[in-house]
Formats: C-alpha cells, structure tokens, sequence
C-alpha cells in the first residue's frame, strides 16, 4: 500500500480520497457517509468513511462535523464529548435539528454538482 502525506502524516490513498471529499462540503450543509463514500468511489461504503473519520489526525483541516448518517443523525462515538461538539460546531454553521434531534436532509444536504464524464 502507497502512504500519501496530508499535513505530514502518512494516509493512505482511499483515506486521503475520503478527506478531500469532505473538504468539499460548504459550510451550513450536510453530507452522509454513503453520499461520501459515492462521491469519492470508494468500495465499502458507508463504514470505511466511518473509519477514516475515527482515524482522522486532530488539526487536520477537515470539516468531519458536517458528516452524518443516512437519517440525518449524528452517529454516536467512543467520546460522548465528541457528539456535543458536533451538534455546536453544525449549530455554529445554522444547521438546525428537528424535534427527534434530526437534521432535516432536504433542507440541508450539500447537493454538489456532478461532472458529466
């Protein structure tokens, strides 16, 4: 396996595809882990974008906070702190959540433009 630098640190390739997806979302949208997982091409989906945001060095400049499951939910965490600062960081963003602590995906969904090959 060939390790590519981001910021120093030695990431793999399909990691640093996930990352630069990620970068990617503007500001006050969401993205799930599948949407990610597509937009990006990686195989297995959904948990290897879980993955590589488990991973993800701290300082990186990478918006993790704006990437949520298929129901508009935070995923919980081994850090239950980690949870808390999501929900701020998306408040901060004027991403709100409805009454079951969901983000409402039609409205907030980052919907990129996709490039006709």
């Amino acid at each position: 396996m060939i390790l590519v630098k981001l910021d120093g640190a030695a990431i793999a390739p399909v990691y640093q595809s996930i990352y630069k997806m990620i970068q990617k979302i503007p500001k006050g949208r969401v993205a799930t882990y599948g949407q990610i997982a597509r937009l990006a091409g990686i195989p297995g989906g959904p948990r290897r974008v879980g993955y590589a945001l488990r991973i993800l060095p701290d300082n990186k400049n990478v918006p993790w906070h704006r990437v949520v499951n298929a129901r508009g939910e935070i995923s919980r965490r081994w850090r239950e702190d980690c949870m808390d600062l999501q929900y701020d960081l998306l408040r901060n963003e004027g991403i709100v959540l409805d009454d079951q602590s969901r983000i409402p995906l039609n409205r907030f969904q980052w919907q990129p433009v996709e490039r006709k090959k």
